[in-house]
């Protein structure tokens, strides 16, 4: 009976993000804004979560899954100095991964249109480096213009507000895994709320 719970625990769950993902796909649909992502501990599932969603590909353009911590610097920019001292699980690391996954997935045309994501933190089972299982960074780069300024908060930095989040996600592994790319969902589908947006 326990893993029959569990699974239409899980099976709600990734209806909610089905949900949310559409909304944020629409939205920006919307604001003729578009999505991209670099992943660490999440491991393309930030991606699914999206493409799972039929006709995502107007909008979502890729995610890059930057595990190994030199990858960070050398496909998303993120400065090595920073990692050198901090590690990946850091805030500013968060930061520096969405902005580089906006960069890297801009195209011409595209200038000021690509909200960066990312995911970096500890799965577990155990803790790594000192750092808990379950703490977790998520951010988001959102290009100057699209939102109301005192709606944003965060780092201003070449033209874009880098935002971050720091979570405390309970359970195992895949739970981590799954309650980061649905926290990162919420905080999107939040931010993008009509509420917030220009008139």
């Amino acid at each position: 009976m326990e893993g029959m719970k569990g699974r239409r625990g899980e099976t709600a769950t990734a209806s909610g993000d089905d949900r949310l993902a559409r909304r944020i796909l629409d939205r920006c649909r919307d604001l003729d804004l578009l999505l991209a992502a670099s992943e660490s501990l999440t491991g393309g599932l930030m991606a699914d979560a999206f493409v799972r969603v039929p006709g995502a590909s107007d909008v979502f353009l890729g995610s890059a899954v930057t595990y190994d911590i030199e990858a960070k610097a050398s496909v998303l920019g993120v400065t090595p100095g920073l990692l050198a001292e901090h590690g990946a699980v850091h805030p500013r690391v968060a930061q520096e991964m969405a902005l580089g996954a906006a960069r890297l997935y801009t195209q011409p045309g595209h200038e000021g249109r690509v909200l960066g994501l990312s995911t970096t933190g500890v799965a577990g089972p155990g803790p790594d480096n000192g750092r808990p299982a379950g703490l977790v960074y998520v951010a988001i780069a959102v290009p100057d213009g699209v939102l109301p300024g005192d709606a944003l908060g965060g780092l201003a930095l070449d033209g874009y507000h880098l935002l971050s989040y720091e979570l405390h996600l309970p359970g195992s592994r895949e739970r981590v895994r799954r309650g980061t790319v649905r926290q990162l969902l919420v905080r999107l589908d939040q931010l993008l709320a009509p509420r917030k947006l220009k008139a």
